[in-house]
């Protein structure tokens, strides 16, 4: 009995598998309502029906058949598809895959230099890494910085081996600090060799600064803020180092007699640009504007407190002297050799407030108790106008 029903209900359920699959009529859910008796005999009578149809016309021993030759078709499909090759990034046309370098940053430059050999020369060109030093560095970065780091190489090549003096490993240079710190510390041995980067390299100065390895000469404006209303609107020179964990600068200003050089840490990006001038803190700047000076223009001049202290550059206008009363069709201040600077942070009647200049024999001039005045320069870039007048005391100074 139950051999019967084993080759009465396989066959029908192959055949019903084998039928598509259509959405049910609307009738179909009217005749689920029906007595479950005529669905028992409506259900024996079918069976044996199609019992007899399958051993009458050998339908059971039809479907094996086209199911393997089902299956010799696709089969021939499969080994028909041609495989297509897959394509890398250097399959690329040169021009797209420069443009393509150009839009990355610094951080996704150094991943695609981990690739391969083609992809890390061209990772580590110059051209490319000249883009992201002008757009973080540029503003504080200046020919005193450059000078620096191209004396910082020659010292490292003088006195290292110039086989050393390249900095090997890519990757584990890259790794000292954020925001490279995603980068594997340990890399194959063999990549490490080939993966060697110029020290002489733009690529090589970026990381350097980035990192905070190489320190460089800039300027901080309102020298050690914290506290020291003294130095408001002054700018003072200083060695800079960068903190890449909290994106701000220690700067270490020199030393000045038997002290100790001062330190401020946490100096924000702001407060920071690039010596105008090439002249040493301790020396006399040779001014070149004193004959275009006139009433109204915006300058910087030098001051120190005595001769042992750096020169600071300190913000100020030019004045009128006293008999003018400012009106420009009468005023002559301009054809005088005494020059009027002003120091408006200051109150009215401070000894800091004002001071005075000779046009044709300008040289330091001041003593002890007052400081000592150096070199001018006249400020016609107004991007430095608007950021000290950003920088002005909410108070004026006593």
């Amino acid at each position: 009995m139950l051999l019967y029903l084993l080759i009465t209900c396989v066959p029908f359920l192959i055949f019903l598998k084998s039928l598509p699959l259509k959405p049910l009529p609307s009738w179909a859910t009217e005749m689920r309502l029906l007595s479950p008796f005529f669905w028992k005999e409506i259900s024996f009578l079918t069976i044996s029906e199609l019992t007899k149809y399958i051993f009458s016309s050998g339908f059971l021993f039809q479907i094996p058949s086209k199911m393997s030759m089902k299956r010799k078709t696709v089969t021939c499909k499969v080994e028909n598809v041609e495989e297509v090759p897959e394509m890398s990034v250097l399959d690329l046309p040169e021009l797209a895959l420069e443009c393509i370098l150009e839009r990355l940053p610094p951080d996704a430059l150094c991943s695609m230099a981990g690739v391969c050999t083609s992809l890390r020369e061209r990772c580590m060109s110059d051209h490319l890494w000249e883009k992201h030093m002008k757009h973080k560095w540029g503003r504080i970065i200046g020919p005193v910085a450059y000078t620096a780091w191209q004396g910082h190489l020659a010292t490292r090549t003088e006195f290292g081996n110039p086989k050393q003096a390249k900095q090997k490993g890519l990757l584990r240079i890259l790794s000292l600090g954020w925001p490279f710190s995603w980068i594997k510390s340990k890399a194959d041995d063999n990549f490490k060799q080939k993966s060697s980067l110029p020290i002489h390299s733009v690529m090589a100065w970026y990381l350097a600064l980035e990192t905070g390895r190489f320190s460089f000469p800039a300027q901080v404006y309102n020298r050690e803020q914290n506290g020291h209303v003294g130095f408001m609107l002054s700018c003072y020179d200083a060695k800079i180092s960068y903190d890449p964990r909290t994106d701000t600068f220690q700067a270490r200003y020199p030393p000045h007699g038997s002290r100790a050089p001062a330190i401020e840490n946490g100096v924000p990006w702001e407060r920071l640009r690039a010596p105008p001038v090439d002249t040493p803190h301790h020396d006399l700047h040779i001014s070149d504007c004193l004959n275009e000076l006139r009433p109204g223009d915006h300058v910087e001049i030098q001051w120190r407190r005595n001769k042992e202290f750096p020169y600071g550059w300190w913000y100020g206008v030019v004045g009128h002297l006293e008999p003018c009363d400012g009106n420009e069709n009468y005023c002559r201040c301009h054809e005088s050799d005494t020059v009027v600077l002003e120091f408006n942070q200051y109150t009215p009647g401070s000894r800091w407030r004002h001071t005075t200049i000779n046009r044709k024999d300008h040289g330091e001039e001041g003593n002890e108790a007052d400081g000592f005045y150096g070199g001018i320069r006249k400020l016609s870039n107004e991007e430095e106008i608007s950021m000290w007048r950003r920088l002005w005391p909410s108070e004026v100074l006593e």
